[in-house]
């Protein structure tokens, strides 16, 4: 689920279904809490093959970080055929993070419209 900039393009940029990407740190406490939030929808979500969620540290990578402008964690961005379609910052209910997810399978099935 750990993303580093190695990876970055081929497991989001590249990805054919839509890729829920959480930027945290490890000394940040929201970050920690959201890490168990986005780790549980990853097992609601994932196993359909609907959507991919991974998390970026920011202090690992911090050319990923400045390349999407990474000035707060948590930070939650929705990529969709390698461009933006959802973007949040600061900790999120875990009805608003699931918002997110769904509205990108939407997306991607065509029922929604990118942000």
């Amino acid at each position: 689920m750990e993303l580093t900039e190695r990876y970055f393009k081929e497991e989001v940029l590249e990805s054919d279904t839509p890729v829920f990407v959480l930027f945290w740190a490890s000394w940040c406490t929201a970050s920690k809490r959201m890490e168990r939030t986005v780790t549980e929808l990853k097992g609601e979500y994932e196993h359909a093959g609907q959507i991919k969620i991974r998390k970026v540290n920011v202090d690992k990578n911090p050319g990923i970080r400045f390349q999407y402008d990474i000035r707060g964690v948590p930070t939650y961005i929705i990529f969709n055929s390698g461009k933006i379609i959802e973007r949040r910052i600061a900790a999120q209910s875990r009805k608003q993070l699931r918002t997110m997810v769904e509205n990108a399978i939407n997306v991607k099935a065509g029922e929604g419209k990118e942000l």
